[in-house]
C-alpha cells in the first residue's frame, strides 16, 4: 500500500533533516588531531604543490592511504577555502549520497514507501553515521562506494536484460574502483565478503563467476592511471600499502595498529545505532514474521554480518572502520519495526521509547541542575547554546510520548524519529567547549600566528605536526621524539634530517653560526620531560595543555598582545601576516 498524499512531503523532509544536522553547522566546530589536521593537510599540500599523485604530510611521504579521499578535499577546499567546513564536507555529502542509494534500494522490498523512509531515517539519525559523517575521515566515503557497489551489484543479478544488467555491473565496477583509490585493498573485501555468499545462498553463483569480469574491467581502469603514475614516482608505494597497511595491521597481532579483543565493535555498533537500540525487542520480534526468503532480507544479513565478523577478527580494531555496516542494519530495523507494529505487537516499540523518554528526561533535568549548581558552565557555553540543548532534551522526551499514545502507525515512527533531532543539531554547539586545547590546538596556535616569521624553525611532537603546517602554512616542521605515522616518510634521505632527538635540538637552539628563532610546540606533560634538558626559553607560554617555547632572539615583528589578539581575530587559518611590534617576553600559565 502506497502512502497518502499526506505522506508525499516526507522525502522533503528526511532532505530538510540532513540539510540541518549534516550541512548547516558543519563548519562550527574546531578540528580535531589527529585526524582532521592530517587530511585536511595532505590536501592542503596537493594544493600548494601541485602534485596531486603522490600524497605528503607536513612535507614528508604518507603512503597509508591512496589518493581519492585527499583529491576529493583538495577540491571542496579549492570551493570554499582551506577550513572545517572545506575538508568535511565530502563526508557529510557522502553520508547523504548513501542515504539516497538506500532509499532507493529500500523501495525494491515491497510497494509500500514506509520502508525505505524509516530506513533512511534511521541511517541518517544513527548517532555513529552522524558523528563520522561530520568529521573529516575516509569512512563515510568508503561506506558510500561500498554501498554503490553491493547496491548495482544486487540490482543487476535481478536484471533480465542483458544491456541493463551490463550497465549496473560496470556501475558496481567503478565504484569498487573509488573505494579502491580511497582506502586500499580492503575496499575489494568488503564488496566479496558481501556478494559471494549472498549469491551462493540464493543459488546465483554461476551467474556471479560468468558476469565478474564486467565488474572488473572499469575497476581496473578507474584504478590504474594513478597507480602506474605512482608506480612510477615511489616505486615502494604498493609495497607498503599492501604489507604494512593491510596484512600488518589486519593480521599481525605485533604490527597492527590500535589492537583490541574480539568483541570490540559490538558495544560500538549497539552505541552508534542510538536511538535505535532501544527498539532492538521490537526489531527482533518484527524480524521474525519477515520472509527470509526474501533476497533482500538476505542480503542485508550478509551484508551486515560478513563485514562485521571481518572487522572483528582484524587485529587492527578503530570505531569507524564497521561504518559500511550500517545502511544494512538501518534496513533491518526499519523492517523488523514496521512488521512488529503491523502485528500489533507493540510492546517492544512503547517499552522502548519509554527507555528513550526517561533518557532524555534524566539529562534535562541534570542540564538544569548542573546550570545553576555551575554557572561556570555558561562561562564555557554561552546560555542560549545550552538553552538549544535543553529544548533538544524536551523535545526529545515529549515526542517519544506522543509516539507511545499515538495509534497510527506511520504517526508513532514519524514523532519517535523526529524526536532526538534539535538535541543532535546541538551538539556541534556544545562539543567546541569540552575539546581541550591540546585535542582541539587550533585557537591555541592561531593566538600565535604572528610569532612565526619565515625565518622561524618550528618543532613539534608527531601529535601536533600537521596542526601547525595546517595553521601556519608550511610543510618544513621538525618533528621531536617518537615520528609516529612520520616514521616511514621520515626513513627517506631527503627528510631525515626533520626527525629530531632532544640532543639533535638543543644543537638547534645553539647552532655553531649563533642563535637562530626556534620555537618548540608540544603536550605540557612532554615539556615538562624536556625543559630540564633544554636551555632556558626566551619566551614560554604554557596554556590548555599546550605550551609554546621560544629560544632565541625574538623577531622584532612580534605584535604587542592586543594588537595580536585583533589580528589573529581577521586572520585566516594558515595566515602569517607580516607585522611590527614590540612587547616583553612573558610567560602564560
Amino acid at each position: 500500500m502506497r502512502v497518502t498524499n499526506r505522506h508525499r512531503m516526507l522525502p522533503l523532509l528526511l532532505v530538510a533533516v540532513f540539510i540541518l544536522l549534516y550541512l548547516a553547522l558543519l563548519g562550527v566546530r574546531p578540528l580535531v588531531i589527529p585526524d582532521e589536521t592530517r587530511y585536511g593537510e595532505i590536501s592542503r599540500e596537493m594544493l600548494a604543490s601541485g602534485d596531486w599523485v603522490v600524497p605528503h604530510l607536513s612535507g614528508v611521504r604518507y603512503f597509508e592511504k591512496p589518493v581519492l579521499g585527499y583529491w576529493l578535499n583538495a577540491v571542496a577546499m579549492r570551493l570554499f577555502g582551506g577550513n572545517a567546513l572545506a575538508i568535511r564536507l565530502p563526508s557529510a555529502v557522502a553520508v547523504g549520497l548513501t542515504a539516497l542509494l538506500l532509499f532507493l534500494w529500500a523501495r525494491r522490498f515491497s510497494d509500500d514507501e514506509t520502508v525505505p523512509l524509516l530506513a533512511t531515517a534511521v541511517f541518517l539519525l544513527s548517532f555513529e553515521v552522524l558523528a563520522v559523517g561530520t568529521f573529516c575521515v575516509l569512512d563515510s566515503l568508503l561506506s558510500l562506494f561500498v554501498t554503490a557497489a553491493i547496491v548495482s551489484f544486487d540490482f543487476a543479478l535481478r536484471q533480465t536484460s542483458l544491456r541493463t544488467r551490463t550497465i549496473l555491473l560496470i556501475l558496481a565496477g567503478v565504484a569498487c574502483g573509488l573505494a579502491f583509490l580511497t582506502k586500499g585493498f580492503l575496499a575489494l573485501a568488503i564488496p566479496i565478503l558481501v556478494i559471494v555468499p549472498f549469491s551462493l545462498w540464493q543459488g546465483q553463483f554461476k551467474l556471479v563467476l560468468r558476469t565478474a569480469w564486467i565488474a572488473l574491467i572499469p575497476a581496473v581502469l578507474v584504478v590504474l592511471p594513478w597507480a602506474l603514475m605512482i608506480h612510477r614516482r615511489e616505486p615502494d608505494f604498493w609495497h607498503y600499502l599492501f604489507w604494512v597497511e593491510h596484512v600488518d595491521r589486519f593480521v599481525s597481532p605485533r604490527g597492527g595498529q590500535h589492537p583490541e579483543p574480539f568483541w570490540f565493535y559490538m558495544p560500538i555498533l549497539l552505541g552508534g545505532a542510538m536511538p535505535w537500540t532501544p527498539l532492538a525487542g521490537a526489531v527482533l520480534v518484527g524480524l521474525r514474521h519477515v520472509n527470509w526468503t526474501h533476497p533482500m532480507v538476505r542480503l542485508a544479513v550478509c551484508w551486515l554480518a560478513l563485514p562485521f565478523a571481518f572487522f572483528s577478527a582484524c587485529s587492527g580494531k578503530l570505531g569507524t572502520y564497521i561504518l559500511p555496516c550500517y545502511p544494512p542494519l538501518a534496513f533491518l530495523i526499519a523492517v523488523g519495526v514496521l512488521e512488529c507494529l503491523r502485528n500489533d505487537d507493540t510492546k517492544g516499540f512503547v517499552a522502548g521509547a519509554w527507555v528513550v523518554l526517561s533518557v532524555a528526561a534524566f539529562l534535562f533535568v541534570a542540564l538544569l541542575v548542573g546550570l545553576i549548581a555551575v554557572p561556570k558552565l555558561s562561562d564555557d557555553v554561552t546560555l542560549w547554546k545550552w538553552v538549544v540543548a535543553g529544548a533538544g532534551l524536551f523535545l526529545w522526551g515529549a515526542f517519544c510520548w506522543l509516539a507511545v499514545n499515538a495509534k497510527d502507525m506511520r504517526r508513532r515512527l514519524l514523532l519517535y524519529s523526529a524526536g532526538p533531532a534539535l538535541f543532535i543539531f546541538s551538539w556541534p554547539l556544545i562539543v567546541p567547549a569540552a575539546l581541550e586545547a591540546r585535542k582541539a590546538p587550533g585557537a591555541f596556535l592561531r593566538a600565535n600566528a604572528t610569532r612565526v616569521l619565515p625565518e622561524s624553525i618550528l618543532v613539534a611532537e608527531n601529535g601536533l605536526t600537521a596542526a601547525v603546517c595546517w595553521y601556519y602554512g608550511r610543510d618544513d616542521i621538525h618533528i621531536l621524539g617518537n615520528a609516529g605515522e612520520y616514521t616511514y616518510g621520515l626513513s627517506y634521505a631527503d627528510s631525515r634530517h626533520r626527525d629530531l632527538d632532544i640532543e639533535q635540538l638543543k644543537d638547534m637552539i645553539v647552532p655553531p653560526a649563533g642563535p637562530e628563532h626556534v620555537v618548540l610546540i608540544t603536550k605540557t606533560s612532554h615539556y615538562t620531560d624536556f625543559r630540564k634538558q633544554l636551555p632556558n626559553p626566551s619566551y614560554e607560554q604554557i596554556r590548555g595543555g599546550l605550551a609554546w617555547v621560544e629560544y632565541g632572539p625574538t623577531p622584532r615583528r612580534i605584535m604587542c598582545s592586543s594588537q595580536l589578539l585583533e589580528l589573529t581575530q581577521r586572520t585566516r587559518p594558515g595566515g602569517n601576516p607580516s607585522v611590527t611590534s614590540c612587547g616583553p617576553r612573558e610567560r602564560t600559565e
